[in-house]
């Protein structure tokens, strides 16, 4: 895909502006830094940073038939019967496909009969309002007092993974407590014509709390920190949750939902590989996705993520490997350009923030 064909989200002329490096990303041209990764990274474990996620309640999945991942997605309850939800760009076409087909075949849990369901599927209402909103990550221990500078201290911050409609000048924008960096944060949802708006006030009053524009580099490496899983990466249709990690965020008790009896059966026998994460323990070039994952000379999988620690000033990633071989302190070897380098298998997360 050339240049010209990929999207540009509501900020692309600020990241410009702001010297960013742009790169296609899923579809879309995105910054993926603008000083240097590690110093944005740095600055959102420190102080604040702020991300443009705009091509991006309860955290859940899209899945097959046979239970993999299509994509990872927080479902907001907005009103009784409204919901929102916040889907990965590379993804975006593909989730709204499954959404529209299920509902025009009429799926829906607990109705006898086909008349009924498509009685309520006809009564659902879908719409993609990707290109119409902006979307803004505000990221670090100091997101609090941004937010109060931002809105005002009689506004309250909401609850963890709840959202809330904030006044912001002329307007409301949505502000949902969440994020992927391990860090306290917000994400601020506003009409793609007030986006700019928000982006240079939040740059501006966050000057004094040490606030700088981040980009993809740094929230990989700090989502990586955290093993929070990448769509595409770590995650995909060929996964299913149980091997990656992520079983407890789906309720088996519940019968009727596209892939159960494919986990309920992953469930029940295991699953052949897990996703896991390692840390290096020999000084040397970075893990990277596609390297192979070796046990006394046998390999027993391959890394799917993998970077420099800005943290830890270490090589971690994460990998699939055999469930024989997936326990905490388990010794491996990731080949990196045709030489082995020691790892071991960690607990998550693999940073936790120094006792202050």
């Amino acid at each position: 895909m050339s240049e010209a064909a990929h999207k540009k989200t509501p900020l692309y002329d600020e990241h410009v502006r702001l010297g960013a490096k742009i790169v296609p990303f899923a579809g879309w041209l995105m910054p993926v830094q603008y000083s240097s990764i590690v110093e944005e990274h740095q600055t959102v474990r420190n102080n604040v940073g702020i991300f443009d996620i705009s091509g991006a309640g309860q955290y859940t999945f899209l899945l097959n038939e046979n239970g993999g991942i299509i994509d990872d997605l927080i479902v907001y309850r907005i009103a009784s019967e409204t919901f929102l939800l916040v889907v990965n760009a590379a993804r975006a076409d593909d989730d709204f496909a499954w959404l529209q087909d299920h509902l025009e075949v009429g799926h829906a849990s607990g109705l006898p009969d086909r008349t009924d369901r498509k009685r309520d599927a006809c009564a659902t209402m879908l719409t993609s309002r990707s290109a119409n909103f902006g979307a803004v990550a505000v990221q670090g221990p100091r997101t609090a007092a941004l937010f109060d500078a931002l809105f005002g201290k009689e506004i309250e911050l909401p609850a963890r993974n709840h959202i809330v409609d904030v006044p912001f000048g002329t307007t409301n924008v949505s502000v949902a407590r969440t994020g992927y960096t391990g860090e306290d944060g917000i994400e601020v949802f506003s009409p793609a014509s007030d986006a700019v708006k928000f982006w240079r006030a939040a740059l501006e009053r966050g000057k004094p709390l040490g606030i700088k524009p981040c980009g993809l580099g740094a929230r990989d490496t700090l989502r990586l920190e955290m093993c929070y899983p990448l769509n595409g990466s770590d995650l995909s249709p060929e996964r299913n949750p149980i091997e990656a990690g992520l079983g407890f965020f789906v309720d088996l008790t519940k019968p009727d939902f596209v892939g159960h009896d494919a986990l309920l059966k992953t469930k029940q026998s295991g699953p052949a590989e897990k996703l896991v994460p390692f840390r290096m323990t020999k000084k040397g070039p970075p893990p990277r996705p596609h390297y192979a994952v070796f046990r006394n000379g046998e390999q027993i999988g391959e890394v799917t993520s993998g970077t420099l620690s800005p943290s830890l000033n270490w090589g971690i990633g994460m990998a699939y490997v055999s469930s024989a071989h997936a326990k905490i302190g388990a010794e491996i070897d990731i080949e990196i350009r045709g030489q082995k380098f020691p790892a071991t298998v960690e607990k998550k997360p693999l940073y936790r923030k120094p006792a202050s």
